[in-house]
């Protein structure tokens, strides 16, 4: 008879991200997706860490579908070469999945979601006895989407393109603004012609256009655009003055003779902070802090800034032709020593400056215009028009809010700039006001013109859900509001001009507000890097290809909820990207773009939009600013993590694993015991405390490993994906040992599957420190506990230590273990003879030994090892009658670099004995290098096991030649 939990258990296919993943195609498409801007879902409105769309895809299609082993998982007898074929089958159709190309391509994505379809049906079929099967085991209808931390929206997206109903909630306003703009908002107007009258001068394309998705909403958006621009235009363009080249202006400038009497469209105003001089004799005047006086660094095309002194004053005169000596350091004094005076040489340090700035006495002062030319840039020495222009405007309305109280991320108030509406220059808060209340009227216009085109006005807002005239023009208000906050993002007095690409770049190139001296003010009339048209344009056209296809027009629902109490989870397919410890200030830099948000859409979205700022007190991040110290603020997180996660444990819909995502960072694997972090671990142990299993984590790269590498420790390497299951109420508890004993049993094979690919990609170096916490921590998270010797319960850090300490186990011959022992801590530098020769003792070898073998040089009472390119090009291990798997692997990496793929797989034939070690030695050595910082060692051994199966394939075409000589193990 079936007892009663028997009857109520739901059976659980292993889904295919809980046993294998294509791993390097998603990591080659998500790192390729950095590059993509055109048609991307990201250019609608900035988010910080927003993880790719192939990886998202990938992930959520994988965490869906069932495993071809499925059965055997459920105590069936299956074939394991048909589950084997099935499953490359299903890694073809992520691989063609994760390509950007497509990304709309319906037959692509159809594919993958009859592959959902089919494994939720099997799921139905396996649990169509269960008690709840009318309400989780529905086969006619797939479960719903969640993530609670929705953030920028790429799950959530990612879901609905695959077929789901999807549902975003975040705790930060800006955040669910951004996920109604992407799921929630195009679904409700699909197919809708534009209601907006064509701009003038413009004809219809077609009479038959295809208005498909939201096509119809992307055009208004840009005819609204340019409506507001005409609008705008007419209230402040006085504001904006074209600049006139003169025959004086000409006559040290033959370049601008062709363009006198000529009127050309100002770019941007280049600006420089001043302070008063420290120097006594020049302490009434404003001397600049410049960081570069290059305006233009394209070849033949060089401009700068040369400043004139006249005494104890001075003036900004444009020049072009070979840039002088010290003009790309303008008036600095070196990275942390501040600046000098231009009229005295005085040192200005940062003391000084803070104290000018605190006390209101920091400046600003025109130091170039930049125009529009007919053959590109223009630059322009100062004109007087243009700065009274500047200096008499006077903003009606202002963000005067107080910025955050961050000092690791808000740099400004160090320096007197202490509320929001400091970051802005008088015209440019002029002009969003400007734009801003034009958004308000957009919507009016929109509306009125809805219903002259037909469409029903049942008075009901976007909101409370109204389709109808009004809520119609309500969504267009969002993406011009979208529009406003990128405007602001390039229009503040912290925006850098760029001197290769002769544009001003964005505020946010990293997630911080930093100090800029010397910034570009755009002219957002004009039809360049900064102006209005080129926001709502773009936004349009990201509208045309996002929203333009069949899985926009499947319903989706963005809310503000907090993720610990939230209950929108219910029954719900969950893969979420939460906040990583203390890395991102989510709520303190989007404060930002709410100011504007708030002010463009609050009366569309009273409720959403009610408080001064973004919510912060419930933030799940460790702050210690907030507070009061760091322990203080890791309780909190670990206290709010745990709640949140225990709350997705408990309502997440049973038959699918929940996917949570934390991204690492290489400066995290940094001490002697393997991986380490302080956020790691306790994000770790909130995921095990809220009664979560691991079953697997996956390491998906976001960046190529160069570039990684070449970044040092600070680059971010991989987005951990953990894939978790509810724990069994009455797992067991185990002791320490029993526990190592279980690693000993499982993670040698593990670590073979990884290094060699399996059924999965072979895992890079760079990831295996992750990717190995996957079967480590699967063993101790199935346990209620695992006790110490005294007791108490194994912590997080010590079981990834035990974990871990797999990578650097293997057994080499004794002279390979000697240059392990040496390398890790001299690397190869010389050392004393005396210390290698007690250390061979132990190791079993002796220097003359390791001089024999080749991989060693000694002389003089010194001692160090050889590297790779020191080896001698004509070696065979053939000829050598002591070959350590050091020697192998360091003679493998010099043919590579020297003659590549087929000479390295030439000297691979002639020792297959030694190809595992040698493998395994890389992994072992690329892991030691990236965990001291030598960039250029890691990249070597990474590169090699990038090219292990190229090297391997050449190395059995030419055919295994016999065994070398080798020496004994261990």
């Amino acid at each position: 008879m079936r007892t009663e939990k028997q009857m109520t258990e739901v059976k659980t296919p292993k889904k295919l991200i809980e046993v294998a993943l294509p791993l390097d195609a998603i990591n080659a498409a998500a790192a390729r997706e950095k590059s993509i801007r055109h048609g991307h879902p990201s250019t609608l409105h900035l988010w910080w860490a927003r993880r790719p769309l192939a990886a998202a895809r990938a992930v959520i299609f994988a965490q869906m579908v069932n495993d071809p082993g499925y059965e055997r998982h459920l105590g069936r007898g299956v074939n394991k070469e048909k589950a084997a074929l099935e499953r490359e089958r299903l890694f073809g159709i992520i691989e063609r999945l994760v390509q950007w190309e497509n990304i709309n391509n319906e037959e692509v994505l159809r594919e993958a979601r009859e592959e959902i379809w089919k494994s939720w049906r099997e799921t139905c079929q396996l649990n169509k006895n269960h008690p709840q099967a009318a309400e989780l085991f529905n086969p006619d209808k797939l479960p719903a989407f969640h993530d609670p931390f929705a953030g920028g929206g790429a799950l959530p997206m990612e879901a609905q393109r695959l077929g789901l109903e999807a549902w975003a909630s975040d705790l930060n306003p800006v955040a669910v603004t951004i996920n109604k703009a992407m799921i929630e908002i195009p679904p409700k107007f699909a197919g809708r012609p534009p209601v907006g009258p064509l701009p003038e001068g413009e004809k219809q394309s077609s009479l038959m256009e295809d208005w498909f998705g939201a096509k119809g909403l992307a055009e208004d958006v840009r005819r609204y655009g340019l409506w507001m621009r005409k609008e705008a235009e007419k209230r402040i363009g006085r504001l904006y003055p074209k600049v006139e080249i003169t025959a004086e202006m000409a006559k040290e400038r033959p370049d601008l003779k062709p363009l006198i009497g000529k009127k050309l469209t100002v770019i941007a105003w280049l600006w420089a902070r001043t302070v008063k001089s420290p120097n006594p004799a020049y302490s009434r005047v404003d001397v600049p802090l410049v960081s570069t006086f290059v305006l233009s660094g394209k070849a033949g095309k060089e401009a700068y800034v040369e400043p004139v002194i006249e005494g104890d004053q001075y003036q900004f005169k444009v020049k072009v032709g070979k840039l002088p000596k010290g003009a790309e350091i303008g008036t600095t004094a070196g990275k942390r020593s501040g600046f000098i005076c231009l009229l005295s040489g005085s040192p200005i340090d940062y003391n000084h400056i803070r104290a000018e700035g605190q006390n209101g006495r920091m400046g600003q002062r025109l130091m170039a215009i930049v125009a529009e030319g007919t053959r590109g840039r223009v630059y322009l020495s100062p004109t007087t028009e243009h700065i009274q222009i500047a200096q008499t405007v006077n903003p009606q309305w202002v963000p005067d809010m107080d910025l955050p109280n961050n000092p690791r991320d808000f740099k400004t108030p160090n320096y007197g700039l202490t509320r929001f509406c400091d970051l802005f220059t008088p015209r440019q808060l002029v002009a969003l006001t400007t734009f801003s209340d034009l958004v308000q009227e957009a919507i009016a216009k929109a509306k009125a013109d809805a219903v002259n085109a037909g469409m029903a006005d049942d008075g009901v807002g976007l909101d409370e859900g109204g389709v109808g005239a009004r809520a119609y023009a309500e969504a267009v208000a969002v993406y011009l509001a979208f529009a406003l906050d990128k405007m602001a993002d390039l229009g503040n007095g912290l925006v850098r001009w760029e001197p290769v690409a002769q544009c001003p770049r964005q505020l946010f190139g990293r997630q911080a507000i930093p100090m800029i001296w010397d910034f570009a003010e755009a002219n957002i009339l004009s039809n360049s890097s900064g102006a209005w048209t080129t926001f709502t344009d773009g936004i349009s056209k990201a509208m045309m290809k996002v929203f333009s296809t069949l899985f926009q027009v499947i319903a989706g629902k963005a809310l503000q909820e907090d993720a610990m109490t939230q209950v929108v989870s219910s029954n719900k397919v969950v893969s979420t990207d939460p906040p990583y410890y203390d890395n991102i200030g989510y709520a303190d830099l989007s404060d930002f773009f709410y100011v504007w948000l708030r002010r463009s859409l609050k009366p569309v979205f009273p409720g959403l939009y009610a408080t001064l700022a973004v919510p912060k007190a419930q933030e799940l991040v460790a702050t210690p600013y907030r507070h009061g110290n760091k322990e203080a603020a890791e309780a909190f997180f670990l206290g709010g993590m745990t709640q949140a996660i225990h709350n997705l444990a408990e309502k997440a819909h049973p038959a699918f694993p929940v996917i949570i995502y934390y991204a690492f960072k290489q400066s995290e694997t940094q001490d002697d015991e393997g991986t380490s972090s302080t956020g790691w671990e306790t994000f770790l142990e909130a995921v095990l405390r809220a009664g979560f299993a691991i079953t697997g984590t996956w390491p998906l790269r976001t960046e190529n490993s160069s570039r990684m590498i070449g970044q040092g420790t600070n680059a971010l390497a991989s987005s951990i994906v953990l894939v978790c299951r509810k724990r069994a109420a009455d797992a067991p508890v185990i002791s320490r040992r029993e526990f190592i004993r279980e690693l000993n049993a499982v993670l040698p094979d593990a670590l073979d599957e990884m290094t060699r690919g399996g059924v999965n990609s072979p895992v890079a170096p760079v990831d295996l420190s992750q990717a190995i916490i996957g079967p480590g921590m699967a063993i101790f998270s199935r346990y209620a506990a695992v006790l110490e010797a005294d007791g108490q319960p194994m912590t997080v850090r010590t079981a990834l230590q035990l974990i871990n300490r797999f990578l650097a186990e293997d057994d080499f011959d004794h002279d390979t273990q000697f240059c392990l022992s040496w390398f890790e801590n001299s690397g190869w530098s010389e050392g004393k003879f005396g210390e290698a020769e007690v250390l061979s003792k132990s190791k079993g070898t002796s220097v003359s030994s390791l001089q024999h073998a080749g991989v060693a040089e000694s002389g003089g009472g010194k001692f160090r090892l050889r590297r790779w390119a020191e080896l001698p090009g004509d070696w065979s291990s053939r000829n050598d009658t002591r070959t350590p798997v050091w020697e192998g692997l360091h003679q493998l990496i010099r043919a590579l670099n020297q003659e590549g793929e087929a000479a390295a797989g030439k000297l691979l034939a002639g020792m297959p004995a030694l190809a595992e070690p040698m493998r395994a030695l890389a992994y072992r050595l690329y892991t030691l290098c990236e965990r001291k910082g030598w960039a250029e060692d890691a990249r070597a051994y990474n590169e090699l096991i990038n090219a292990w199966t190229g090297i391997e394939s050449v190395s059995y075409e030419t055919g295994h030649v016999g065994t070398q000589l080798t020496l004994e193990m261990g």
